[in-house]
């Protein structure tokens, strides 16, 4: 009987209706998970802004079975010495833990999300203890290391239990949500045979799955931008108090998004203060743009003849349509030129040019820029705005920017059409999405434009027109004046409307911005800056924290980016060509005749390697960095940007430490030095700002206290 049950078993595999050979492997055989990291979101230089970093899980071991060797105990024995050091690091209550150390039946429990996401410095502090039955279990963390940094566009990602107990990383807002199945990875497994006590058994294979991590995202913003940015931000939240803030900086020649904030914001980190407003401003709320729109009537006329800036108009007061336009300045300026009306933000002077220009040119050359519709940028829940334009006095008060609504991305965009020679970008902030296994690149974007509403000729005469806003003594902008550029740009100050749809009231109640780009003749950076309801004393005006913001950042900003002005308006770029090969010293000697300062890496021999590469235009006074064999000697930093340090470091292979933002201060190892160990060296940044650069800026008249219609 015995022989025979054995070959019924060896035969057919089972016993008592049960397959032998899944039991077996049910008990036997093992798996092991190998942990994805979530993709990376960083700048256009590749500086992190998201990442997945090294954290700890707490389990604490309850179960007596655990224990082979009395005076070596492997499960918690002492319940309130426990409590006691865990309370001490970790943000619950004593009493909340020893509830959860008292439970009776799990073999182990954990502490939910104040057991989650541990440092390794509290970890360190709390294994010092030697407390018996915790255990610390490796994890991921999703890290900002950049705190409150375009907070509602980058958002944030959270850990998120399973029903199987196991945890997931998912994106809760921003790029983090939008983007959450790219940034998601596919966790990896080993799987192998093991005995009763988990240990891998003689000649077992083991075979491994391996993770698969998530796609990094490559976004257009410049995380130094975006610093000058927040920082200037954060010094006209703290001082004003203001209901809203909005910024915005693009390239006009690409449309990308170099930095972008708003206030209220929040740090993804924490979430601390984060409130019930999780839209990003920029694209997902409408706004009326107030005076920022003469920029596009009168560009409208321009472009149909319709503007003659050296007419005389009567200011004040005009009657259109059965309606009475006024000017801020209810008794006007008595007859003066379009010219001075556009400086002083005259509200009539867009009555007469719409007068001139007709409505139904007028509404196709808001189209053309734009408004009234999605720009398409690469973000969900974009809105559209609204041109009113149902009846002539809704086309009226459209001039200057009243009743109809805009997105402070679609101004961004129309406002690339003046400084980009009429030609209209589509702005975007994801440059690409890099699979890291491969370095494939699964998406790619590039400029791309949206239009050409206005002629190259229209646009030159406008940018001067703006200009003329900053420099004219009449102008409503000469606060927005920078100490080392020229800036074209118009002032705006709009009404926000109540809930019940009518207008706040009140010297405080208004919409203040400024939609400007700089160097005016060949702008490099375009700047929205919109402050709403700030806390004005008696002697202020609503533009002074909406200056101090685009001051800061566009003076730092064009810096940064070794935009030097003079260079800009008055010489014509240099080519640069491929010097492999040739003798450093020979190429030195023939740059410096075209005006191009050289920096030699190594003896000065042949160049193996250089920067810019061949084939680039640069302008004089500019840097090229040629790379030769021989010892490295660190030269005098000073005043170097952060990007030309990056450089530096690529060709060298030194390690750089770098500390701070704007230009270098003050390096760790002295010029002339060679470089002979592999220590970083320490080079420290400072803004202008911080280095006590003082801007002297011209007196405000009285009468532009008084707001805008």
């Amino acid at each position: 009987m015995l022989l025979s049950r054995m070959i019924f078993i060896q035969v057919t595999g089972e016993a008592e209706g049960q397959a032998l050979a899944a039991k077996a492997a049910a008990k036997y055989e093992r798996e092991q998970i190998i942990n994805a990291s979530r993709g990376k979101i960083v700048d256009r230089n590749g500086e992190i802004i998201a990442e997945d970093t090294l954290s700890y899980r707490l389990v604490a071991v309850l179960s007596p079975k655990a224990t082979a060797d009395p005076k070596n105990p492997k499960h918690v024995n002492d319940i309130e010495k426990t409590a006691e050091v865990l309370a001490a690091h970790l943000p619950l209550s004593k009493e909340k833990i020893i509830e959860r150390l008292s439970k009776e039946g799990p073999y182990q429990v954990e502490f939910g999300k104040a057991g989650r996401d541990i440092s390794h410095e509290i970890m360190t502090k709390i294994s010092q203890q030697k407390l018996p039955g915790i255990v610390f279990v490796r994890d991921l963390k999703r890290f900002y290391p950049n705190g409150t940094f375009a907070s509602h566009l980058i958002g944030f990602a959270l850990k998120e239990e399973n029903e199987d107990g196991t945890f997931d990383t998912v994106g809760k807002m921003g790029l983090e949500h939008i983007y959450n199945k790219q940034l998601t990875g596919t966790d990896g497994k080993i799987e192998y045979e093991s005995d009763l006590w988990g240990y891998l058994l003689p000649n077992s294979e083991e075979m491994i799955t391996p993770a698969e991590n998530g796609y990094n995202i490559h976004l257009t913003l410049d995380k130094t931008i975006q610093n000058f940015l927040e920082d200037a931000m954060s010094r006209v939240q703290e001082q004003y108090t203001p209901e809203k803030i909005v910024a915005m900086v693009a390239d006009p020649k690409t449309g990308k998004i170099l930095a972008m904030s708003q206030r209220p914001s929040f740090d993804p980190e924490t979430r601390e203060g984060l409130t019930t407003n999780w839209l990003n401003e920029t694209i997902e709320n409408t706004i009326e743009p107030g005076s920022t729109m003469k920029t596009f009537t009168v560009a409208a006329a321009m472009e149909e003849n319709k503007w003659d800036p050296n007419a005389w108009y009567q200011s004040g007061q005009y009657t259109l349509y059965d309606r009475t336009i006024r000017d801020h300045n209810r008794k006007g300026w008595g007859s003066i030129t379009y010219l001075e009306g556009f400086q002083r933000s005259s509200n009539v002077a867009m009555a007469y040019v719409l007068e001139r220009l007709g409505d139904k040119a007028f509404l196709s050359y808001l189209d053309a820029f734009g408004f009234g519709e999605k720009t398409g940028i690469d973000l969900p829940n974009e809105a559209s705005g609204k041109i009113i334009s149902q009846y002539p006095t809704d086309r009226l008060v459209s001039t200057f920017g009243q009743g109809s609504t805009v997105t402070p991305m679609q101004l961004i965009q129309a406002e690339t059409a003046i400084a980009n020679d009429g030609v209209m970008m589509k702005p975007y902030v994801i440059e690409k999405i890099v699979n890291p296994a491969t370095n494939k690149v699964m998406h790619d974007s590039k400029p791309s434009e949206a239009g050409k509403p206005i002629s190259a000729q229209t646009a030159k005469q406008m940018r001067e027109l703006l200009a003329s806003t900053v420099t004219s003594e009449n102008g409503t902008a000469k606060r927005f004046q920078l100490s080392d550029y020229t800036v074209a740009g118009k002032t705006g100050t709009a009404e926000i409307p109540d809930d019940r749809g009518r207008y706040q009231y009140g010297y405080e109640n208004y919409l203040y911005s400024f939609l400007g780009m700089a160097p005016a003749d060949d702008p490099q950076l375009v700047v929205y800056v919109a402050v709403s309801k700030p806390k004005l004393k008696d002697t202020e005006v609503g533009s002074i924290p909406v200056s101090e913001i685009f001051k800061s950042v566009t003076e730092n900003g064009l810096k940064y980016m070794n935009i030097k002005p003079k260079e800009i308006i008055s010489t014509p770029p240099v080519q640069i060509s491929s010097y492999m090969g040739q003798n450093a010293k020979d190429v030195q000697a023939k740059l410096a005749n075209q005006k191009i300062n050289t920096i030699i890496i190594g003896d000065g021999g042949e160049i193996k390697n250089q920067y810019p590469k061949g084939e680039t235009e640069v302008l004089q006074g500019s840097v090229v960095i040629l790379k030769t064999d021989g010892p490295i000697v660190i030269p005098d930093f000073t005043s170097w940007s952060k990007r030309n340090l990056m450089v530096y470091e690529s060709l060298t292979g030194i390690s750089f430490e770098i500390l701070g933002n704007g230009f270098v201060v003050n390096q760790s190892v002295s010029p002339g030095t060679v470089i002979t160990e592999d220590g970083p060296v320490v080079i420290k940044l400072e803004t202008p700002e911080q280095s006590n650069v003082h801007i002297e800026m011209p007196e405000e008249s009285e009468e532009e206290k008084l707001p805008q219609d």
